[in-house]
């Protein structure tokens, strides 16, 4: 049989045009392309972001920024804990081991390991105490070794997977091709948005703190300001370098009072602060409550040994009674400051080189600023002052703010007294009622006299008081002296007596008849007294009876010892200032006892401190440690001048003042004549002239010289130390005329 196979007709439905298929293709293609380009950029945008994203995140993994300081403390305080207990157990082990054999040993045998046992007892006993919070901190250094430790191992493991990989795919290529599978799973993981837009230090604040000083009220910057740490607050860690003053919260300041031996380690519970730790200026305060028993005082006299404790410079610490209204003899307020000379090395030029007039009644004297940047005033109207410390740090500036602040008000009478010769104190006697300088037997008599004549008319101001008050109550109350009054001539009087120690010793060497009778058992002779004696008598009275009637003193001594500071004198004076003196014995002859064992410390300044004072005032706010303003000799002649033409105008300049005015003024006429001499010469460009031409040249550069003659000239010139005339030689068509040479007259303008 045979099949016959036909071909089965195609539908033409089913047949596929291969050029449609063509079109179709190119158009799917064009829309993939253009699909691609217009998403090109966004996906360029999305990669980049994510590139930036892993970097980010690797290098934040390579430099340790995800592990915090907390962090990294803990773990170092926690590997030192584990090395601890395993040195701990392996001591006590050798120690039971030896106890073990010692107690079967023979008595030979013992002998040895009697010695061996001992030491290692010991060991363990070292071992066992070691283990307190100051060894287990982690200060910076041993953090930053910590991170980089950190940062290495993170670099070496990376080294070592990739060392790894590679050797794996030396041996099994397809293990190596099966791991890139994860590569994609890594890179999304690594990728992933980052939270906040970046990646941050755990615990890190976003937000700027701003702390305010509580001194001042002006926000600090917050490179500057002071926030105690919050891990260091649980006596965990110091992040702080070691020769920083700033302590890490209450357990750090409380570790440090039990270092200095101010409280001791049973007594650390018991001691806390009165509110928290704060920025004060440019450095942080805190109150100290100490345990019931210890004294403030006891704790303030150890200032050395908290600066020890706290690794800083004593000049950095200020300590004082607490004297507000909660405090009590067991607080003290604590002070630090940022740097070692908080009261920096420039000078502060006083407000009073620019004032045209000052009120010393109200205004005071003002001395300078604190540490602390506070301005500090001394009100000295029915008190007086005592200043003492070693030659050079500025004694004679301090005195020279209280005599400035009185030379500019008229109603002050100032008495000026100084045991040595010099110009500190020149520029009084254009305003001074008495102006005294030397201490030889004369002038010690000439200051005995002016002391007891200054207390005479002090008393009967007392006197002409006790009339007024008889008369109008009203004007004298509590019977002292009023600004009404001191404006109607019964003013304030000041009496400055510098160089007191140069000024006892001479008088030392000065008898003082006090008696006219005679002595029968001295053989006749009148019966005497030390000049030194009759002279600390006389001051320490002058204090005591003329305060309520305006009886003002400032004292200066730079030799602060019992004979230089008699304790007559100094117990009179409620205000008392000394800058740097030799030991805490020489501090407590200038402010008292009760001062220094209540912080005031001039004897802890340094050769740095030149122009700061210890200053106590005698109030129950206790002392205040300030760098003084500083008036030049220059400028405080200035002042004494406009001191001067304010005392004429209001007519209180008396007594050396008024002679001193005639006589400088004369002085300063005749040197006015020696200049315009000098003047007209250089003018006429001539080295001699003779008399006649002189007068010509003097009237024709000024008027006020119109009634000069010949003579007149001649008369003047000599009186200004120039001498007589002198042969010129050939001159002006004469053969050897008088007159004066340039050389002559500008000698006598040099003296």
């Amino acid at each position: 049989m045979a099949i016959e196979m036909h071909p089965h007709p195609a539908d033409p439905d089913d047949v596929v045009d291969a050029e449609i298929i063509e079109t179709e293709e190119a158009t799917r293609t064009a829309r993939a392309k253009e699909w691609t380009a217009r998403h090109r950029p966004q996906a360029a945008e999305a990669f980049a972001e994510q590139r930036a994203r892993v970097a980010q995140r690797l290098q934040t993994w390579f430099t340790t920024a995800d592990v915090t300081d907390a962090q990294l403390a803990q773990e170092v305080e926690r590997r030192r804990r584990l090395a601890h207990q395993g040195q701990e157990a392996e001591v006590r082990g050798r120690v039971k081991a030896l106890q073990a054999k010692l107690r079967h040993a023979s008595q030979d045998e013992a002998v040895g390991l009697a010695p061996e046992l001992a030491a290692a007892e010991a060991q363990l006993s070292v071992v066992t105490g070691s283990e307190d919070a100051d060894r287990m901190k982690v200060d910076s250094r041993s953090l930053s070794r910590a991170r980089w430790a950190k940062k290495a191992g993170r670099l070496a493991s990376a080294i070592g997977v990739a060392v790894v990989y590679v050797n794996v795919a030396a041996a099994e290529p397809m293990a190596a091709l099966a791991a890139l599978g994860a590569a994609p799973f890594g890179w999304w993981y690594l990728s992933r948005p980052l939270v906040g837009g970046s990646v941050t230090q755990a615990g890190q604040a976003d937000e700027m703190v701003v702390v305010v000083d509580q001194a001042t009220g002006e926000p600090i910057p917050a490179e500057k300001a002071f926030v105690p740490d919050t891990l260091t607050n649980l006596g965990r860690v110091s992040l702080i370098k070691r020769e920083s003053g700033r302590v890490q919260g209450e357990a750090d300041l409380v570790t440090a009072l039990v270092k200095a031996g101010i409280i001791t380690e049973a007594q650390r519970d018991e001691t806390h602060l009165a509110g928290v730790i704060q920025p004060s200026g440019p450095g942080w305060t805190a109150t100290v409550e100490l345990p019931r028993g210890v004294k403030a005082s006891a704790a303030i006299s150890k200032v050395e040994d908290l600066a020890s404790a706290m690794r800083i410079k004593k000049t950095r610490i200020e300590m004082s009674a607490d004297t507000s209204d909660e405090g009590h003899e067991g607080r003290f307020v604590l002070w630090v400051a940022d740097e070692d000379n908080p009261y920096g090395t420039a000078k502060n030029p006083s407000e009073l080189i620019t004032a045209e007039r000052w009120d010393f009644w109200k205004q005071g004297v003002p001395l300078g600023a604190d540490a602390r940047r506070g301005r500090h005033t001394l009100h000295l109207i029915w008190f007086s002052l005592l200043i003492g410390g070693l030659m050079g740090y500025g004694k004679s500036y301090l005195a020279r703010l209280v005599a400035a602040a009185a030379a500019l008000d008229p109603t002050v009478r100032i008495v000026v007294i100084t045991g040595k010769t010099g110009p500190d104190w020149a520029p009084l006697r254009h305003i001074a009622h008495r102006w005294i300088a030397g201490a030889t037997p004369e002038i010690i008599r000439e200051v005995l006299d002016v002391i007891g004549v200054t207390i005479e008319e002090m008393q009967d101001r007392g006197t002409q008081l006790d009339r007024l008050y008889e008369e109008d109550p009203e004007s004298v109350p509590e019977g002292k002296i009023t600004p009404d009054l001191a404006k109607k001539g019964m003013g304030p009087v000041l009496l400055v007596v510098d160089e007191l120690q140069e000024l006892l010793d001479g008088a030392a060497l000065v008898q003082v008849p006090v008696d006219e009778d005679r002595d029968p058992d001295a053989g006749g002779r009148g019966k005497t007294r030390s000049g030194r004696d009759l002279m600390v008598e006389g001051f320490a009275r002058y204090v005591r009876v003329t305060r309520f009637v305006g009886g003002m003193g400032v004292f200066i001594t730079q030799r602060p010892d019992a004979d230089s500071v008699p304790t007559k004198l100094r117990e009179v004076c409620a205000k008392r200032a000394s800058y740097r003196v030799k030991g805490d014995r020489s501090a407590k002859m200038v402010l008292g006892d009760d001062a220094v064992a209540g912080g005031a410390a001039p004897h802890l300044l340094t050769e740095a401190s030149r122009g700061v004072v210890v200053l106590d005032q005698g109030s129950d706010d206790g002392h205040a440690t300030l760098k003084a303003d500083v008036i030049d000799l220059p400028e405080f002649k200035e002042i004494c001048l406009r001191g001067h033409q304010l005392r004429e105008e209001a007519g209180t300049l008396t007594g050396d003042a008024v002679e001193y005015g005639k006589n400088h003024a004369t002085e300063a006429t005749a040197r006015g004549l020696l200049a315009d001499c000098l003047i007209v010469l250089d003018r006429a460009d001539v080295d001699r002239v003779r008399t006649q031409r002189l007068v010509d040249l003097l009237q024709r550069h000024n008027p006020r010289y119109g009634d000069l003659t010949p003579t007149s000239l001649q008369a003047r010139l000599r009186d200004a130390g120039a001498g007589t005339t002198r042969k010129l030689g050939p001159i002006d068509g004469m053969a050897n005329p008088n007159g004066y040479t340039r050389e002559q007259l500008a000698d006598a303008a040099r003296k």
